[in-house]
């Protein structure tokens, strides 16, 4: 049983419909007072947090989504607004390690797994521009620095932050940096563009980095996640 702390992006299709599967396992559990797996550390450590659980639930619906998976089994628990669980039964950078072993010779997720605080980094970039211009900041300037005993702590760091609402000012400067890359594909024009709701702009935003593949986009955590949000 295993409810997965990073982005659902790096999930390969097996994984991210049995995190699925598992966590509406853990929300029935929870809900009814089943026994079963109510022992196991991974039910345990979500007692308690409703809002968090269907939060993820809306990252891993937005990203099957993404795949092209329907998602029609909405969790409705809302307990402890806006916090999530402060444990782990792996550490984030640890998760990236056990799915790389994991994934050794077989399909792999819609992100490649980060190989270092650059690759790392440039998969985050979008989604934390949308929650903290002065971190987006702060980390472009550094990433370049960051070494491996580093790299733990900015897997964390960055983890943690997609847990966080973007603002609205947020999502749609975030947005208008990723409309630039597939701008030029579209036959809508600026105009019409900005008056769009912000959820039916990052619908074409995906649609297009799909249909253009666009490598920068295809592996950002933004592409999906931010849709969670929205």
């Amino acid at each position: 049983m295993r409810i997965w702390d990073i982005s659902p992006g790096y999930l390969n299709r097996q994984s991210l419909l049995g995190e699925h599967r598992e966590l509406h396992g853990i929300v029935s559990i929870i809900v009814n007072g089943k026994d079963g797996y109510s022992k196991h550390p991974e039910t345990i450590r979500w007692v308690g947090f409703g809002w968090a659980l269907r939060q993820r639930h809306r990252q891993l619906a937005a990203e099957m989504l993404l795949r092209g998976f329907t998602e029609k089994t909405p969790v409705t628990t809302r307990s402890n607004k806006g916090i999530w669980p402060d444990i782990y039964i792996d550490e984030p950078c640890k998760q990236f390690q056990l799915l790389a072993i994991k994934y050794l010779d077989k399909e792999q997720g819609r992100i490649p797994l980060p190989g270092n605080a650059q690759q790392l980094w440039s998969n985050h970039k979008y989604s934390v521009l949308a929650r903290d211009v002065k971190l987006y900041k702060e980390i472009g300037r550094n990433v370049a620095r960051i070494n491996d005993a580093k790299f733990s702590e900015l897997t964390r760091v960055l983890t943690e932050l997609l847990r966080k609402p973007p603002s609205i000012g947020g999502l749609r400067n975030a947005l208008q940096h990723m409309w630039g890359y597939v701008s030029e594909y579209s036959t809508e024009t600026k105009g019409r563009i900005e008056t769009w709701p912000l959820s039916e702009l990052l619908k074409e935003i995906q649609r297009l980095a799909i249909a253009c593949k666009n490598p920068y986009l295809n592996s950002s955590t933004a592409l999906s996640e931010l849709m969670a949000w929205l």
